[in-house]
């Protein structure tokens, strides 16, 4: 069989599955929650189930309906003999729930994809930790040399004292803020990447 006959028999048994799991399950879904569902059980491509899908819905196989920029599909009623109103509206209900929530999980995945961006394009610990000691540094050099000055048998004007001792008090201060700045900054990214992580590994049992 040539390669293109493969390609249109693997595409022709993906739709055969999601029209027989539609069918069963008699319930809206997204794209994603088909691919989510059948994936590790048939090991279908995300690409595979959504062209499947809309060729489903081309063939008047299944009915699509679009909500903003999502499509949601469900089997055709029509097969499953008269549907009374009450259980179409009950399906528009579902369908625009699940809308709802496809919505809401897609802002929350952008929402912790920027928070994860501005993290890493943030200063390293590594690096606040090596500034914090240069800070370090600087602060005990200036204790030193207001130690000096202090003892010095020359007198040494009050200007100069009081321009040093702000020098000091100013690099111990910003010292203590960039020691407060790392422990903040870790714990958040820590709590970040295991929000994420939970919600990146739960995602798919979702709906």
């Amino acid at each position: 069989m040539s390669g293109a006959g493969k390609k249109r028999d693997a595409s022709d048994e993906c739709a055969a599955i999601l029209l027989r799991y539609l069918q069963e399950q008699n319930r809206p879904h997204s794209a994603q929650d088909v691919f989510s569902n059948l994936q590790k059980q048939h090991g279908l491509g995300k690409t595979a189930v959504v062209k499947a899908l809309e060729q489903l819905a081309q063939q008047g196989k299944i009915n699509e309906k679009i909500y903003g920029k999502q499509k949601i599909y469900f089997p055709d009623q029509n097969r499953f003999g008269n549907t009374s109103e009450s259980e179409l509206k009950g399906l528009d209900n579902e369908i625009s729930e699940l809308s709802c929530k496809v919505q809401t999980l897609q802002q929350n995945c952008r929402h912790m994809e920027s928070e994860l961006k501005e993290l890493k394009g943030s200063m390293t610990t590594p690096e606040m930790v090596k500034e914090i000691e240069d800070l370090k540094k600087d602060c005990a050099n200036y204790t030193e040399k207001l130690e000096r000055i202090k003892s010095a048998a020359n007198p040494v004007s009050p200007e100069e004292k009081e321009k040093v001792y702000n020098e000091k008090k100013l690099y111990c201060r910003e010292w203590r803020r960039r020691k407060r700045m790392v422990r903040h900054n870790y714990l958040q990214f820590k709590n970040d990447i295991i929000v994420l992580s939970m919600y990146l590994g739960n995602q798919q049992n979702t709906f």
